[in-house]
């Protein structure tokens, strides 16, 4: 968007990815550094911008549908025994300093506030590109969020409200519309990853494979979001059914790295993708 502030990941003089640290957005959307374009090595794209039915999905970055009240993934804010609401409770998450911006690391601290500019969060996020083979390359993402409050921090999906199956937030990536293919260690479809613990889930678009890795022990013990039908988006869920509740100075860790492959990618070289980049 215009006015948007943007790093770029770079491999072999090829730009893989677009960063925008500082994107001018609307506040209805949650403003936050987001990935877009990402692409393959053959320069397909593989994430999604502000599509028209879910404006406030934001390519690839890490988005929580409620902290303490404050409605951090965008639109409407899941109120139970009412479902979908319109409130005046986005926040923002805002670019603070930079710790290492370079062809291959994007590395900055970021401020998470409610709408009214009270800090809930603070952030250090990391993101590294490396080859993946002749025809892919992996995208590391790491992210730290330390409670700045006095308080007990409370992250809530929707689910934790009681909408079953809608436990989204954290990373979160939107990938291109259109039919694809979901595969994980425990088998073919969306219901064999969706709600699951599993090391890596694969999901294969029209050439192009994107096989999502948790890349560290607490990343392997949450669940993964996953929907195929209306759109295509997979996250890594820190709150799957009830909330996770962050003491006062408390950091929670999460790292996911996102093998983004030109073609398909078989089960087996998925495993050894996961056997290989997880921490």
């Amino acid at each position: 968007m215009t006015g948007d502030a943007t790093a770029v990941l770079r491999l072999a003089d090829r730009v893989v990815a677009e960063y925008a640290w500082r994107p001018d957005l609307p506040v209805a959307l949650a403003p936050r550094p987001y990935l877009h374009p990402v692409r393959t090595l053959a320069g397909a794209a593989v994430t999604e911008l502000m599509p028209d039915s879910h404006r406030h999905h934001l390519g690839a970055g890490v988005a929580i549908a409620e902290v303490d009240g404050a409605n951090f993934w965008g639109g409407r804010t899941f109120l139970p025994g009412h479902g979908p609401a319109w409130l005046d409770n986005q926040g923002t998450q805002h670019h603070v300093r930079w710790l290492r911006r370079d062809d291959t690391r994007l590395s900055h601290t970021l401020r998470w506030t409610t709408i009214d500019g009270r800090p809930l969060l603070t952030e250090r996020r990391d993101l590294t590109c490396r080859p993946a083979g002749p025809d892919a390359w992996a995208l590391s993402y790491r992210f730290a969020l330390t409670n700045a409050t006095g308080g007990e921090l409370p992250i809530r999906s929707p689910a934790a409200h009681g909408r079953t199956g809608a436990g989204y937030g954290g990373f979160f990536w939107r990938a291109p519309a259109g039919p694809c293919r979901t595969t994980s260690p425990d088998g073919t479809g969306v219901e064999a990853a969706h709600g699951r613990c599993t090391g890596w889930l694969a999901v294969e678009g029209d050439g192009w494979t994107l096989v999502f890795i948790a890349a560290s022990p607490e990343t392997r013990r949450d669940p993964w979001f996953v929907r195929t039908r209306d759109y295509v988006g997979v996250g890594s869920a820190l709150a799957w059914d009830r909330p996770l509740l962050l003491a006062p100075g408390a950091t929670l860790t999460r790292h996911v790295v996102t093998v983004i492959a030109d073609g398909p990618v078989g089960t087996d070289r998925a495993a050894a993708y996961a056997a290989d980049l997880a921490s």
